[in-house]
């Protein structure tokens, strides 16, 4: 197995995780609030693992395109979070958490129109049953 693959597999567990810790901390307070508390603990993280695992050398090859592409994903990413928590804050995590992966469609739509991926047979069955997974999941 490719080590990209271990990667996301790692990160699919934590992001399960994620979504019910978050749910149960956000009992007796805004959503609004929660997630600034859980932003400014994830920024804590961020930096210390950016500390510990960048070198000096390797900030010399950021340029201008890297910080406009990497502001526009931390905007988006913010958007995501704030409405996330909005729907946490007010439904059940299982339903909002599927509804979130319908995001892997977006995703593939978006790097077929502008990266150019191939968009092949698999990748359109795969996007359908996420479609009809949250078709099934949100309907009460």
């Amino acid at each position: 197995m490719e080590r990209w693959v271990v990667y996301a597999i790692i990160s699919m567990l934590f992001a399960g995780f994620t979504a019910v810790i978050a749910k149960q901390g956000l009992t007796g307070i805004t959503a609004e609030l929660g997630l600034t508390v859980r932003t400014l603990f994830v920024c804590v993280f961020i930096m210390l693992f950016g500390l510990i695992s960048i070198s000096s050398y390797d900030l010399k090859f950021i340029q201008k395109s890297n910080y406009i592409w990497l502001a526009l994903s931390a905007a988006t990413t913010a958007l995501s979070w704030i409405f996330y928590y909005k729907a946490l804050k007010m439904g059940d995590v299982s339903t909002i958490a599927l509804i979130d992966k319908g995001s892997v469609v977006v995703s593939v739509l978006l790097a077929w129109w502008l990266l150019k991926e191939a968009i092949t047979l698999r990748l359109v069955i795969g996007a359908i049953l996420i479609v009809c997974g949250m078709i099934v999941i949100s309907k009460k």
